[in-house]
């Protein structure tokens, strides 16, 4: 398959939605080209594709966008899912999806003022960090019973939440630690340190247009 077939991936390295998408292409096998982004210096070609110009971005060969992460993971899965991250073994493909919302709702505003508070006005850091941690305890209860969020094994919702509960345990290692959620923690060293984690947060050079073609994975 020659590079001008291949779907183009906008990504950058660190973020958890970026994170997210790379997870799904890698575990259906999708090779695409991967565009490293410089955030604070994003190629014209990145705002011409999706304007919100935000990563991840997917332009397919035929033209049509996806620019958001989870629509990325659903669109690679359903081409081709062979560890079955759309399917879970317990409950059903739509709690694992209203798991994720949650992720994505309450608990990333929360990841964010506890993260960055100069950027919020008011904000009181550790109260965002009280409001995340239930958030992380629940997760942690829910592991109590299987070594993943919906079973035995990762679905969609492991990849997806991960990134951000990895994120959040950097703001302050030494605390995280401390806490009594010892299946989370768990689960986070598992999964930070698998082949499919390492293999989708390998470092890449930054994109510029004319540059050599990269193909991911």
């Amino acid at each position: 398959m020659g590079s001008a077939a291949l779907p183009v991936l906008y990504s950058f390295r660190r973020c958890p939605y970026a994170m997210r998408a790379r997870f799904a292409l890698l575990a259906s096998g999708t090779r695409c080209e991967l565009r490293e982004v410089v955030l604070r210096n994003k190629p014209a070609a990145l705002i011409e594709a999706s304007p919100k110009a935000t990563v991840p971005v997917l332009v397919l060969p035929g033209g049509q966008v996806i620019d958001q992460s989870l629509d990325i993971m659903q669109w690679a899965l359903a081409r081709h899912d062979p560890q079955a991250w759309l399917q879970p073994p317990k409950e059903t493909p739509e709690a694992m999806l209203a798991l994720v919302a949650q992720c994505d709702g309450a608990f990333k505003q929360q990841l964010d003022r506890y993260k960055y508070p100069n950027r919020f006005e008011g904000v009181d850091a550790l109260q965002q960090r009280a409001g995340g941690a239930l958030f992380l305890q629940a997760l942690d209860q829910r592991l109590a019973c299987g070594s993943h969020l919906f079973g035995d094994r990762p679905t969609l919702a492991d990849m997806a939440i991960a990134p951000f509960v990895r994120q959040f345990a950097q703001v302050d290692a030494d605390w995280f630690a401390a806490q009594p959620w010892p299946a989370l923690a768990q689960w986070l060293a598992a999964l930070t340190a698998s082949e499919t984690w390492l293999a989708a947060t390998q470092k890449y050079p930054a994109w510029a247009p004319g540059a050599a073609v990269q193909v991911f994975p």
